[in-house]
């Protein structure tokens, strides 16, 4: 496996595995399967400021991960939120650790000093890849928002990088 830069080509593969992580129902809020279009437009605004990283294994990609400015204020320009999915196909090889890895260093190389995300409870698979990745879990959102009508508790998790992990 290897990890690269995601292209504006990588966007049909990113907008399945993300839609796969959609019908699951453990992994994001979502509900609305997301379009090629969607995610193109997404892979556009990111740019090289907020690059998203793929992970593929006999040339093919089975992992994604991404972030986000954080919040507008000025504050936290080096905060980042983050996501990572992998196809069904590739779960257990590793992929999501190499994703998470490559996100943080390159986060990290743009001057970001912190990675963080929210991992619905009852995901212990994402919550241990994170702590594997070097995530401390900060503490629990409860209830946060409803998914499919019912009440879901998140935890929050976060990544010290560059000069804030010293």
């Amino acid at each position: 496996m290897k990890t690269r830069f995601a292209t504006i080509a990588d966007a049909e593969t990113i907008a399945r595995i993300y839609n796969q992580g959609i019908e699951e129902r453990i992994a994001t809020f979502e509900t609305e399967p997301r379009s090629v279009d969607q995610v193109r437009a997404i892979l556009e605004e990111k740019g090289d400021h907020h690059p998203a990283i793929v992970v593929e294994r006999d040339g093919d990609v089975i992992a994604f991960a991404w972030a986000s400015s954080y919040r507008s204020r000025p504050c936290y320009a080096g905060v980042a939120e983050h996501s990572v999915y992998v196809a069904r196909e590739g779960r257990g090889a590793g992929a999501g650790l190499l994703a998470l890895n490559a996100l943080s260093d390159a986060f990290a190389e743009r001057g970001y000093w912190k990675l963080l995300s929210r991992i619905f409870i009852e995901n212990g698979t994402s919550l241990r890849l994170h702590q594997r990745a070097g995530f401390r879990e900060v503490g629990v959102y409860r209830r946060h928002a409803k998914l499919d009508d019912v009440w879901r508790d998140t935890v929050i998790v976060e990544k010290l990088l560059g000069e804030a992990a010293e």
